[in-house]
């Protein structure tokens, strides 16, 4: 059945924010749906929860690599190498091997190293601003704290970050026209990323140091040293989500807190809430709205029959949202206690750096919940205009100067 008022391939119709409405529509009446589209060519639309978790981990049927992560297939075959040498966009065994190469450095041990480092970042972050009594929550406040943290595991020189935030900026947000007015743009910006890790693989060469870049560099895969392609695929993967995806839950989260004000309440009154705060903040609001998978081999979802080369989208607001999981699942609940969200991923593409981003958001909420009092949103906060990150470009909050 066509349901002609559901259209999620259009970033636009996600501008007032993912559209839960149509989510739920499709939970109740049809989980595996599939969306016509004349220019995509069509895709199954998975929006339960057991169901995202199944095609999650069977990679050896639903694939990365065949086609990439993204909605749109690659423009042509040099394009679609470009997107296989990226980790996101590998299948077992060869995933399994490059994630090695740099797993040990986002280890809980390794991360718990980082803990005072990461909370001095959040208090001088909060410094900057607290006294003010307003921000522009977005870049002065939420991009900070992720955005150093991956540039000092990488090795990327302090005056060179904030290109490095621009860059990200472009790329993910290639559908909106403040950042990038093509999808031309957004490679252009990649081509300057890979740039610059060609100009940082100089450095280190030379002179490695103990950073994610210089590992990269002197890593093997079967014996064989990185090509120049995946070194600089991995610098821009490990750059990109190490950045972007933390910045917009912090942003997410602190706007779901604002609209909750008595859930604001309760983590000012009990801190050690925060924890649990952040994992219904990620389930209620996750960075990321979709991945793709391309089927290689015939298969059957809740009764649906998607055949090989069919596209099959995996929608994670509407598995964070499933009736038959969570308990009343449109309520902002920071006690919820049965919380199995799926905003990380699940089976081989599990995020990487989810114990990072959990350290990250605790450190940067505990400082924000205790000195940024009373805060208000100042003018309406201005969304991404895509349907791939459920981002906020700025959000301008005002709050109790702090004395």
């Amino acid at each position: 059945m066509h349901r002609d008022h559901i259209e999620l391939s259009d970033p636009d119709r996600f501008l007032g924010g993912v559209p839960h409405e149509w989510f739920r529509e499709l939970r109740r009446e049809d989980p595996v749906y599939f969306h016509p589209d004349a220019e995509l060519g069509g895709y199954w639309c998975i929006t339960k929860h057991e169901d995202l978790r199944q095609v999650s981990r069977m990679p050896g049927v639903f694939s990365n690599c065949e086609s990439g992560v993204s909605m749109r297939d690659p423009e042509d075959e040099n394009a679609l190498a470009r997107s296989r040498a990226i980790m996101l966009n590998m299948d077992p065994p060869k995933h399994v091997k490059y994630r090695r190469l740099v797993q040990r450095g986002f280890t809980p041990r390794r991360i718990g190293e980082q803990e005072e480092y990461l909370r001095g970042l959040a208090r001088n972050i909060v410094d900057a601003v607290a006294p003010r009594g307003e921000c522009e929550f977005v870049e002065e406040l939420a991009c900070e704290l992720p955005l150093q943290v991956i540039c000092e595991m990488m090795g990327v020189p302090q005056a060179e970050r904030h290109q490095i935030f621009h860059l990200t900026n472009v790329m993910i947000g290639a559908d909106d026209p403040d950042f990038a007015t093509t999808r031309a743009e957004g490679e252009k910006a990649s081509a300057e990323i890979f740039g610059f890790a060609h100009r940082l693989a100089q450095r280190y060469k030379e002179k490695p140091e103990d950073n994610l870049t210089s590992r990269l560099l002197h890593a093997d895969v079967d014996g064989e040293a990185l090509s120049d392609l995946d070194y600089c695929s991995f610098f821009l993967l490990l750059l990109v989500a190490g950045n972007e995806t933390t910045r917009t839950v912090t942003v997410n989260g602190f706007r779901a807190l604002m609209e909750h004000p008595e859930q604001l309440r309760m983590l000012v009154d009990d801190p050690s809430l925060i924890p649990s705060a952040i994992e219904e903040i990620l389930r209620y609001e996750p960075a990321v709205i979709h991945f793709r998978r391309t089927a290689v081999a015939d298969a059957e979802v809740r009764g649906k029959r998607i055949r090989k080369g069919d596209k099959v989208i995996l929608w994670y607001p509407s598995a964070n949202r499933d009736e038959e999981v969570f308990e009343d699942p449109d309520r902002f609940d920071i006690t919820r206690r049965n919380n199995p969200q799926l905003s990380f991923g699940i089976g081989e593409h599990y995020c990487l750096g989810a114990n990072l981003a959990r350290l990250e958001l605790q450190v940067i909420f505990e400082e924000i919940v205790r000195r940024l009092r009373e805060p208000e949103m100042l003018t309406e906060p201005r969304r991404l205009r895509s349907n791939f990150i459920n981002g906020v470009k700025e959000m301008r909050v005002g709050f109790t100067p702090e004395r």
